[in-house]
């Protein structure tokens, strides 16, 4: 029987061939042209374009400056908000140099730690994070820094504004300087470095070649369609190579449209404003999106409807669903046809709902080590369940599965990253074989699939050596509409070497509030429900996975820049 990931190449869709971020650059500036790359708002709130000849005539003049500036081969970090400025600098830094994309959460140590670590000669950034670094210059292992503000604004006389070396590097290109066209990349040589703390480690550098992201693009670009008809919403922080090679470069290599959210609180304006037809997202937006659809729809629907929110449309006459069907995709701007999914387990009622209303939710999984994306659902194949089969020209494997098939996820392919920087000890840890090890459990399907099971270092290990992934436990939990967020630990105590399940759990206040049709909800009350809920999960579960105890907290878990719940630090504390 022919697998589904073999029927697939079939169906693969038409890509073309490009060896370096340059090489992309040009050629999506020849064949898109005149067509918008960019969709932005100026200072009025009125919508403009910019084409992609222009956007490709910024890069060469912004990095024809950092060449004069004497950069090339040099590190250059960027940081600051998503915005047009932020990804035109990557590619010059990309291109010239080596780009270090920086966390704007970031605390200002970890930020001059991040600039000295990696060497770093300029900083191009927003005021915000100019100004911190200049009040912390003398941290710096380099003196003559070069700071660079992408908000154009008046700092003092030492900081250079983006905009005037754009028009320098123009002006300089005009006259026949041809130093960045110049430019010969080597695809294998490190040209970008990534600092990521994940949710289980401390920070390490991961070092990725123009041939990781290239081939990264083209071989989601053969599963997912992007045209001159695709409209991206950004959202995700771009340093983060998830939102950077899928929300960004994937849409410029394929000719589509990028357009800047405004802020979390304005998703929904900014939908409605750009009609996009995919967005980049985590879990925790896409549930979010689906909390607000059916909200907004029990105010003008009978409730016995929504017995069930996630298969609302099930309960619903014909005429009526299609009805809803239309005013949700009206909500959605009209023209939605994806939410491509990562960074986290999601619940697959909600793919499943989605696809009901007629968008995809495209579930994947990836590492910033493998720029980013290994395995992924497709407009052919999909489970709701699943993260997906494995993207073309990647493999993986499980290694030395169980009895029920669970084991590390093993990775290979040119996307894989080079390693991580100057650390040839985790490094070597990590490679065996030509295989890269993830660090991630999971189990393959009789059709190829992948399903995450969970994390290496989050597995819960009991006294008499039973494993437990708190991935299991968490999904469970977060099934019930009354607990927000929640994180599963092994907990020890004093005079006992035993390891017991315990749970973190941030109660749903408003949810409470309307399951026990109260205004105002007790301490007592919550806690009371709480481990009804417990109980009621326990009883899924076989007895040594049995949450033993639970603290309930009243603010949100610690999180990563994703919206990943971090597995190290103050959330393992109970």
């Amino acid at each position: 029987m022919e697998r589904k990931e073999d029927i697939l190449k079939k169906k693969y869709f038409k890509v073309h061939n490009v060896t370096d971020l340059k090489d992309m650059l040009y050629k999506s500036a020849k064949m898109f042209k005149n067509n918008d790359a960019f969709r932005l708002k100026d200072k009025n709130g009125k919508i403009y374009g910019i084409s992609f000849i222009n956007f490709k005539n910024d890069v060469e003049a912004l990095g024809t400056s950092l060449i004069d500036s004497k950069l090339l081969n040099k590190s250059i970090a960027v940081i600051g908000q998503n915005s047009y400025s932020w990804i035109t600098a990557y590619l010059a830094a990309t291109i010239v140099g080596t780009a270090v994309p920086i966390d704007k959460e970031l605390h200002v140590d970890d930020i001059i730690n991040f600039l000295n670590i990696s060497e770093t000669k300029a900083v191009i950034g927003d005021e915000k994070h100019i100004k911190l670094i200049l009040e912390n210059k003398d941290k710096l292992k380099s003196s003559d820094i070069i700071l660079v503000n992408i908000d154009n604004t008046d700092v003092n006389s030492n900081i250079i504004k983006l905009e005037e070396l754009i028009k320098k590097g123009k002006n300089k290109v005009e006259s026949g300087d041809t130093s960045f066209s110049d430019i010969q990349i080597n695809p294998n040589d490190m040209h970008v470095l990534l600092f990521t703390s994940g949710t289980t480690g401390n920070a390490k550098g991961i070092c990725l070649s123009h041939r990781n992201i290239c081939s990264n693009i083209m071989s989601i670009a053969k599963i997912v369609k992007v045209d001159k008809r695709t409209v991206v919403l950004s959202i995700l922080p771009i340093h983060h190579t998830y939102e950077c090679t899928i929300g960004h470069l994937l849409q410029i290599y394929g000719g589509g449209v990028i357009t800047y959210c405004d802020g979390l609180r304005y998703i929904s304006k900014n939908i409605l404003e750009y009609k996009p037809t995919s967005v980049v997202c985590v879990p925790l937006l896409l549930e979010n999106i689906h909390k607000k659809i059916i909200n907004t729809l029990k105010k003008s629907l009978p409730k016995k409807y929504f017995n069930n929110d996630k298969h609302f449309l099930d309960n619903m006459p014909l005429p009526l669903r299609l009805i809803v069907k239309s005013k949700i995709k009206k909500s959605l701007g009209g023209n939605m046809r994806s939410f491509i999914v990562g960074a986290a387990a999601i619940n697959p009622d909600i793919i499943e709902s989605f696809y009901k209303i007629g968008v995809k939710a495209l579930q994947g999984y990836g590492l910033t080590e493998c720029s980013p994306l290994v395995a992924g659902n497709n407009d052919i194949f999909y489970k709701a369940d699943s993260v997906g089969l494995p993207i073309p020209d990647v493999e993986f494997k499980i290694n030395n599965p169980d009895a029920e098939g669970n084991g590390e996820i093993i990775v290979k392919g040119p996307n894989v990253m080079l390693g991580y920087y100057n650390d040839p000890e985790s490094t070597d840890a990590v490679f065996k074989k030509g295989w890269f090890y993830t660090g991630d459990l999971g189990r393959i399907d009789e059709d190829g699939f992948l399903y995450l099971t969970g994390r290496c270092k989050s597995v819960i290990v009991t006294k008499n050596g039973k494993n437990i992934y708190p991935e299991e436990i968490e999904y469970y939990l977060n099934e019930n509409p009354l607990i927000e967020e929640c994180i599963v630990v092994g907990a020890n105590y004093e005079n006992d070497d035993e390891t017991y399940v315990s749970a973190k759990i941030l109660p749903n206040k408003d949810a409470f509030k309307e399951f026990l049709e109260k205004v105002e909800v007790s301490d007592s009350e919550i806690n009371k429900e709480i481990k009804k809920i417990i109980s009621d999960v326990n009883k899924k579960l076989p007895n040594y996975k049995h949450i033993k105890n639970f603290k309930i907290v009243d603010k949100p878990l610690e999180k990563t820049t994703t919206k990943k719940i971090k597995r190290f630090g103050s959330n393992l504390s109970m």
